[in-house]
């Protein structure tokens, strides 16, 4: 594990990350699920349709992606665009590691913005009856992964990382999702989702694509993407270098 992280690349990575700008947006978007919820729970009570539509349709459908989309492409995007990748490609960490440091930084700073906020609005929603919020901070969390993996290597392919990435998260997540059926089952969301809905009591969590089918997916996806961007960091280290 050691060879495949680096400390000093994960720091830089962080400080990137968690800059002013984009640290406004990371926790403006957590601060208004939560800021909803809350009112919803002192206006309507507690109700598990309620909860499943707020957690469903905003935190899952909306947020989650979108904080992927701002740390995956954060994590590599901006030392592409400014030149400064080919400093750090010049040091001796190899390539795999680069990318490897970078993608566990977008899991962590991901997770910690979108599923535990989930967690705490669902508990505020619902009090976690049916496990409806720990079923959801769970899909929160396993999007994350693979979100992260998906905007790290767009990233790393294209310039214009983050435009792609809300095209994806709001475009077909969010819009052809929620109107277009076989759209859901090639979606992460959904494949989270399948987790989530085994974690959550009964049927109150729902998913256009089965556990096992989702685990495949997800997993195929993020290392997929975590290969193939790892290879294009070193097509990019020729490019630079000639």
């Amino acid at each position: 594990m050691s060879s495949l992280y680096h400390p000093t690349v994960a720091r830089l990575t962080y400080r990137a990350l968690l800059g002013r700008r984009r640290a406004l947006i990371l926790f403006s978007l957590p601060g208004l699920l939560l800021l909803i919820s809350l009112a919803v729970r002192l206006l309507t009570g507690a109700d598990d349709e309620t909860a499943d539509a707020i957690l469903g349709g905003f935190a899952m459908a909306t947020m989650v992606p979108l904080i992927g989309v701002i740390a995956g492409t954060g994590a590599i995007g901006p030392e592409i665009d400014d030149g400064s990748v080919i400093y750090l490609l010049a040091k001796p960490v190899k390539r795999p590691t680069i990318i490897f440091t970078k993608l566990i930084v977008a899991i962590g700073v991901t997770v910690a913005f979108s599923a535990i906020p989930t967690l705490l609005a669902g508990f505020l929603l619902n009090g976690n009856a049916n496990q409806l919020a720990v079923g959801y901070a769970v899909a929160a969390a396993v999007a994350s992964v693979a979100y992260s993996a998906v905007f790290l290597l767009l990233g790393t392919v294209t310039r214009h990382a983050v435009i792609a990435g809300l095209v994806y998260a709001l475009v077909w997540e969010t819009f052809f999702g929620s109107l277009v059926a076989g759209a859901r089952k090639l979606s992460v969301q959904q494949w989270a989702l399948a987790l989530g809905q085994k974690v959550a009591d009964g049927d109150v969590i729902s998913s256009d694509v089965g556990l096992a089918t989702g685990v495949i997916l997800l997993l195929a996806v993020t290392v997929g993407a975590t290969w193939y961007a790892g290879r294009k960091l070193r097509t990019l280290t020729l490019a630079g270098e000639e």
